[in-house]
């Protein structure tokens, strides 16, 4: 598949363009949208599930109302059950020559079956930007239909942005949670970076103005009053809960582990706030570490005393020992240590790699360099009786 833009689209003589557009959802995006299509001089009626307008354009209470006085109607909602319970409610209402147009992010699946459902007069068009770039007419517009009927709606499209053809409606689905895995990504390692240089004692100013330098410099440019946590940051532009909704399509649609998936549900911020707020999230809690170091200690002093502290009493130990598979009870694990340092402690390492807390459980690993063997430790813990304890662990030996 080749991704191209419109410039290098097929272009076929226009149809006759829309004339009054109907826009179904009028949230952060949907009213931007709407507003930036009225702003151009294209007739617009809006309808919200909400009940909330942005008092730019004109509404209606009543969708089959918006949908009968309009060639092209252009959803801008949640998801796509939304997709799928707004368009069985207009249904009746659609003209034969209504064009729908789709700039929600769904799955490609769902994607795949409104365009069954909808036929030629369907037009998937999913896009990349947020609400500065729509009120803008800067977005990147994914696009996918049939070729009459993109052609009928490229006016519109280009009113918002550039048009970037995808060669069907799943493809440009799946191109746009691509898009946005990216951006959780990087807002992850940005909540990495503030992490650390909080951990450092490094002014939030200070550290912002590097890392604007840096590999993630157009997203901190973008968002820095919500880094800041300025009073004046504003209206969300893209919300936390919306980005997690798209990890949780892209991990189930490709079958694939995401770390973002996780890292951006597991927030504890108001899923309404902008994303940015995801990366100003501090560290887990402290009471955590304190198996992993009990732990830590175990291994410095000899004294197995730290490991019954760090461990549940029924947690087990496993790993490959000698090519066998083992699976030491605590009691057994203990027996390996008898009260003294190993004779070269000081040449030995222990470090805490990553972890990540899910409510009241967490995974931990840890990288122990002893002597000529380096382990890789991975822990479950349990947060029980208000403390945290390692459940089990199990290990790598690289030798």
């Amino acid at each position: 598949m080749r991704l191209s833009q419109s410039s290098r689209c097929t272009t076929v003589t226009l149809m006759t363009t829309p004339h009054t557009i109907a826009v179904l959802g009028l949230g952060r995006m949907g009213s931007a949208i709407a507003t930036r299509l009225a702003a151009q001089d294209w007739d617009v009626v809006g309808w919200t599930r909400s009940g909330r307008t942005p008092g730019t354009i004109k509404t209606t209470a009543d969708p089959n109302e918006a949908v009968a006085q309009a060639d092209l109607v252009l959803l801008a909602l949640f998801d796509g059950p939304a997709c799928q319970q707004v368009l069985d409610a207009v249904r009746d209402s659609l003209r034969t020559d209504t064009i729908v147009l789709n700039t929600s992010t769904v799955a490609p699946a769902e994607a795949s079956e409104l365009a069954r459902r909808l036929g030629p007069s369907y037009v998937h068009a999913p896009l990349l930007g947020s609400v500065p770039a729509a009120g803008a007419g800067t977005l990147q517009i994914l696009a996918a239909a049939d070729q009459k009927a993109l052609n009928r709606v490229r006016p519109v499209l280009e009113t918002l942005g550039t048009v970037r053809c995808a060669d069907d409606a799943s493809t440009a689905a799946a191109l746009k949670l691509i898009a946005n895995n990216s951006l959780a990504r990087a807002l992850l390692a940005l909540r990495d970076s503030l992490r650390q240089a909080d951990a450092l004692d490094l002014p939030r100013t200070q550290t912002l103005d590097v890392l604007e330098l840096g590999q993630l410099g157009a997203l901190v440019t973008r968002k820095r009053p919500f880094l800041l946590a300025e009073s004046a940051a504003g209206t969300a532009e893209f919300t936390i809960g919306a980005l997690a909704k798209d990890m949780a399509l892209l991990a189930a649609a490709s079958d694939t582990p995401l770390h973002s998936a996780t890292g951006l549900a597991d927030t504890p911020a108001d899923p309404e706030a902008d994303i940015a707020v995801a990366a100003t999230v501090a560290a887990v809690e402290d009471a955590v570490f304190e198996p992993l170091r009990a732990y830590i200690r175990g291994h410095a002093t000899g004294d197995p005393t730290h490991f019954r502290g760090a461990f549940l009493p029924t947690a087990h130990i496993e790993g490959l020992r000698d090519g066998a598979f083992v699976s030491w009870p605590l009691d057994e694990y203990c027996t390996f240590f008898g009260g003294r340092p190993a004779p070269d402690e000081p040449t030995r390492t222990r470090r805490i790699d990553a972890i990540d807390v899910h409510g009241t459980v967490a995974t931990a690993t840890m990288t122990l360099s002893h002597g000529a063997d380096t382990f890789t430790d991975i822990f479950l813990l349990v947060r029980a009786d208000g403390s945290w304890r390692i459940a089990n662990k199990a290990y790598h030996r690289h030798s």
